[in-house]
């Protein structure tokens, strides 16, 4: 692992709880899709997030944030990240990263943010095999809370072999996507997950319930099961 200095480059709110922020680190960065950093606020105190970018973007780091009143660890961060023009990253962590030399199909599954992990995940995957067999399980509240749904539909419009599945637990009219859980949303769909390399990302109640569910009912394998570092733990 390696302390790296970071200018802030950009930060953008994309929902009334979730920032989007972009890092240019002081020199080129080398991790895993799937793997993450952790803020450093002190010496003892260092704060994890998943990297949403890929690493073929060497020129940039990208973490979805989601902070508000009611994760003040997350909101701390942010605080820091608003008032400074660097930030102090120890990178890389984790591995649950995408293992590339697979070609079995991959079902990713994700609730809120979660998706940064997912993201990398997914785009890592695009670039090796366009043609990869991928299912996409993107969960939240509301729809709102699936910021960059937008992109994954143009994304699935180019590449035959991509699905998405968005799910929302409080659907609003309108809605045309699915509704309940993420977790519900593959049971429904899959008879077996023998074949198949999972990576999930989100509460960790979520992460458990999918882990014992996905085993015990649909023959996935937990040597192809990974979840980013705030799931399994």
């Amino acid at each position: 692992m390696t302390i790296l200095s970071c200018k802030v480059a950009s930060v953008d709110a994309i929902t009334d709880t979730v920032y989007r922020v972009r890092l240019k680190p002081e020199s080129a960065v080398s991790f895993r899709a799937g793997q993450y950093l952790m803020v450093v606020m002190d010496e003892r105190d260092k704060r994890p997030f998943s990297m949403a970018s890929t690493p073929s973007e060497h020129q940039f780091i990208e973490l979805h944030i989601g902070a508000s009143e009611l994760n003040l660890y997350a909101m701390a961060v942010m605080e820091r990240i608003l008032a400074c023009q660097e930030i102090e990253v120890d990178i890389p962590h984790g591995d649950a990263w995408l293992r590339e030399e697979e070609e079995r199909p991959l079902v990713l599954v994700a609730g809120g943010t979660g998706f940064s992990y997912v993201r990398s995940i997914l785009l890592s995957a695009l670039e090796r095999n366009p043609q990869r067999q991928i299912a996409l399980y993107w969960g939240g509240r509301q729809s709102k809370h699936l910021y960059d749904l937008g992109e994954l539909e143009a994304l699935s419009l180019v590449h035959p072999g991509l699905r998405i599945e968005a799910v929302v637990e409080q659907p609003e009219e309108g809605w045309r996507g699915r509704t309940g859980t993420v977790v519900s949303a593959v049971m429904q769909d899959y008879g077996s997950l023998a074949e198949c390399d999972i990576y999930i990302a989100g509460r960790f109640e979520m992460a458990k319930i999918a882990r014992e569910l996905f085993c015990e009912e649909r023959d996935a394998r937990e040597d192809r099961m990974f979840g980013d570092a705030f799931s399994f733990i």
